[in-house]
């Protein structure tokens, strides 16, 4: 859509005056737009006019309804029965018709699989390898994956189809590969030794097998260091009949925890506890978001590939639905609504739900430790106030000095302060987690709280979207969720963000 077509949408459906500066851009973020003030970081003035709020609407292209048996797509609700097949949005389609065939699977941060069509088979070719995967910016790590990632590119595929994988081993090490979950011929399962030999580094090995399922499922090296060492990859299956009702995003999450060492890029596999976290290969905040239209059904697959820690997912602002499992999609009436569900390792989960909370929604593990990166003991104050390990690095010989005062209200309250203390993030790695445009207009000091398996779904109006993904016109940072308070908050109560310690800021 060009920005023409997406301006003529907008005054459609009555959004354009509320918008007001937000829509002109950065140069016009200060004009008055009525009387009433609200704060706009890093100071961006605005107004609110609270009699002009646009109201979202179906799109002109869609024959669904805005609501179903009271279940709003458009603004938090339940329903009128908690039995009704609407209830929570249960079964309320997304605005893409099941005519249009399955929704475009994602996996932020990682490619797909390219194919070619040889003897009547879909041929991948696989290379497991060693890997050097960047963390968060400037934080490079040894692990193991598939063709230059880890995780692997996504194998996607659709129902009824023959496969054909050609793997070929690059480790220096021998492997074998495990379709999780198929049904297929015992000499392709994987099991090394059991099922086959193990392919020896250098030598390749064809697996070629009949796809019957359809579902969430992956690949895995067989060798259970390597697995902990990071090798697995999706396998999507995309099915004959599209699922009902159908989803307008499928995104899929892969959730994996390492023992990195400070002085360490390599990852200790026999270890049995973790200290960094990832989501597809990066941990928060330089995970990149899901971002969705307001109103849109979306679809998160989401699999557990750590070592041996079950993760408790909890999704903020939304009520979702369990619809599958690794296995297979679950029947209808044993769906269940929740807005944390515990995915156990080599498990992966399905959720479903209706977008209908704009803002920037947290979508993360529950477990505290998981929550954070490159954790580090800290127990009571710090003897050595505000002192950076650059201070040791620039001179050896010259410690700073401790601080024996005691002064410190943490040692009245025993455990004070219970925050972690680690990493600084450096100017030139926020540069590269602003630069991507799924974060623009987010608040400014969101990276702050988005860290470890930590991510953020944004649920964003169809103009705000356009301008995020659709765009590649500057943002200010906050002018995005700024707008979303006015349309739909209560700007006479916000705060604005602002910058302290954005540079050079300790996580």
């Amino acid at each position: 859509m060009s920005n023409h077509e997406a301006r003529r949408q907008f005054l459609k459906v009555g959004s354009l005056a509320a918008a007001g500066g937000l829509l002109a851009g950065a140069a016009n973020a200060q004009a008055p737009m009525d009387t009433k003030p609200m704060p706009m970081s890093d100071g961006h003035a605005g107004h609110a006019n609270h009699s002009e709020k646009p109201h979202p609407q179906v799109p002109a292209d869609s024959d669904v309804k805005a609501e179903m048996d009271g279940f709003s797509r458009f603004k938090p609700s339940r329903g009128n029965d908690p039995d009704s097949d609407y209830y929570l949005g249960k079964l309320m389609p997304g605005f893409r018709s099941a005519a249009a065939g399955p929704a475009p699977f994602v996996a932020p941060d990682l490619d797909k699989l390219p194919w070619k069509m040889v003897r009547g088979a879909k041929e991948f070719h696989l290379v497991p390898m060693a890997v050097e995967r960047e963390f968060l910016p400037g934080y490079k790590m040894n692990v193991y994956g598939y063709n230059g990632s880890m995780p692997g590119p996504t194998i996607e595929v659709n129902q009824g189809d023959r496969v054909r994988i050609v793997v070929t081993n690059e480790l220096p090490e021998a492997t074998t590969t495990h379709w999780h979950g198929f049904e297929l011929p015992v000499q392709y399962d994987g099991s090394e030794t059991l099922t086959q030999n193990p392919i020896e580094p250098g030598k390749s090995f064809v697996y070629e097998f009949d796809v019957h399922e359809e579902g969430t499922f992956f690949y895995h090296a067989h060798v259970p260091m390597q697995e902990a060492f990071g090798s697995v990859g999706w396998f999507i299956v995309h099915p004959r009949k599209v699922f009902d009702p159908p989803v307008d995003r499928d995104f899929g999450l892969i959730f994996q925890n390492f023992f990195i060492e400070p002085t360490q890029t390599i990852a200790d596999s026999w270890r049995m506890d973790w200290n960094w976290h990832t989501i597809n290969g990066r941990s928060g905040p330089y995970t990149t978001p899901l971002v969705v239209k307001h109103g849109e059904r979306v679809r998160v697959r989401l699999l557990d590939f750590s070592p041996m820690q079950h993760h408790p997912i909890h999704l903020h602002g939304h009520t979702f639905w369990v619809t599958g499992h690794e296995g297979a999609r679950i029947p209808k009436s044993a769906w269940i609504p929740r807005n944390t569900e515990l995915v156990g390792i080599a498990q992966a989960s399905n959720f479903e739900f209706i977008a209908n909370n704009p803002g920037d929604w947290m979508f993360h593990c529950h477990m505290v430790h998981h929550m954070m990166n490159h954790m580090t003991r800290q127990v009571g104050p710090r003897i050595r106030k505000g002192v950076s390990v650059d201070r040791y690095l620039a001179n050896y010989s010259n410690r700073p000095r401790v601080d024996a005062t005691r002064e410190d209200p943490g040692f009245d309250t025993p455990g004070y302060p219970q925050e972690m203390k680690s990493m600084n993030m450096s100017d030139a790695m926020m540069d590269t987690i602003w630069s991507r445009r799924e974060v623009q207009g987010m608040r400014a000091m969101w990276p702050m709280s988005i860290m470890g398996l930590m991510t953020a779904l944004r649920v964003l109006p169809e103009d705000l979207y356009h301008k995020v993904m659709e765009t590649d016109e500057e943002i200010p940072k906050g002018s995005i969720f700024e707008e979303i308070v006015r349309r739909f908050g209560d700007p006479s109560t916000y705060q604005s963000g602002h910058n302290r310690g954005m540079h050079g800021m300790e996580m």
